[in-house]
């Protein structure tokens, strides 16, 4: 098995003939221009989309890349809905919380639910987005996740379980201690560390508590340091602290830059 890291919480994961594409989102940098994290020269071997949730650096290309590649979408059943017979998804590039891009190849799931899929066992985890601040110069803007916002919108975890490991994707949320004690020892924990900042994520010393309750065996940490707006080190964290803090519990961890990978 080999994971592939590409900035915020964008992975792949190659395992025999599965190819798993984790939030396919936007760069947001300079301008807004969201340019994609997984390279389109992957998109059209990609077996399976999942999406923590609707969010632009996460969401993005989802629809790009399911039509390149014919792969069907697991997601929070929150991000589907059946609006007068058609199956909508949040509009990844829509602005505010509309559904208006049809999709035919998808499952959905909640929270503590798991599916069988393509010899593939899925569990949604309880995921919580943090709120989102904008900057611009003297001026702030925070957005509050809600029933009626986008911002974190679907925001699920995923367990997957395929060819023998079990791979643990946490999405970008909070802490949830006593939720996360049903997670039993994944051989990979990929978490957020960023959110010391601006709090839409866990810290490094919430991602800490997070893995000495799920005791992983491999922890790669995401969704920090990005370039976003007008900065290159959107939610800045220590990832070299981090990782000597995770190897003192005994645990393995492994700092993946853009494009970098890790064999399992």
């Amino acid at each position: 098995m080999k994971i592939t890291h590409f900035l915020y919480n964008a992975f792949i994961i190659e395992s025999g003939h599965k190819k798993i594409a984790i939030d396919p989102g936007g760069l947001m940098f300079y301008f807004f221009r969201f340019t994609t994290l997984i390279p389109r020269s992957e998109w059209g071997s990609i077996t399976h989309i999942f999406v923590t949730h609707g969010d632009p650096d996460h969401h993005w290309h989802t629809d790009r890349v399911a039509e390149v590649s014919n792969a069907p979408i697991i997601c929070n059943e929150t991000m589907v809905r059946n609006i007068n017979g058609k199956n909508l998804m949040l509009g990844p590039r829509d602005k505010g919380l509309v559904f208006t891009t049809e999709i035919h190849n998808f499952h959905t799931l909640k929270v503590d639910e798991t599916i069988e899929l393509d010899d593939m066992s899925i569990t949604g985890i309880k995921s919580t987005h943090g709120p989102f601040t904008l900057k611009l110069g003297p001026f702030s803007k925070t957005l509050y996740p809600g029933p009626e916002e986008r911002v974190g919108w679907g925001a699920i975890g995923f367990q997957i379980e395929l060819d023998g490991k079990k791979i643990v994707n946490l999405g970008d949320t909070l802490l949830h201690e006593k939720e996360w004690q049903k997670i039993h020892e994944p051989d990979v924990l990929m978490v957020p560390i960023g959110g010391k900042e601006i709090h839409n994520t866990m810290d490094e010393q919430e991602a800490l508590k997070a893995i000495s309750i799920i005791k992983p065996k491999l922890v790669i940490p995401c969704h920090y340091n990005c370039p976003a707006l007008f900065t290159k080190t959107y939610n800045p964290a220590d990832e070299i602290m981090f990782k000597k803090e995770v190897e003192e519990m005994g645990i393995e961890c492994v700092i993946l830059k853009m494009g970098d990978s890790v064999d399992l």
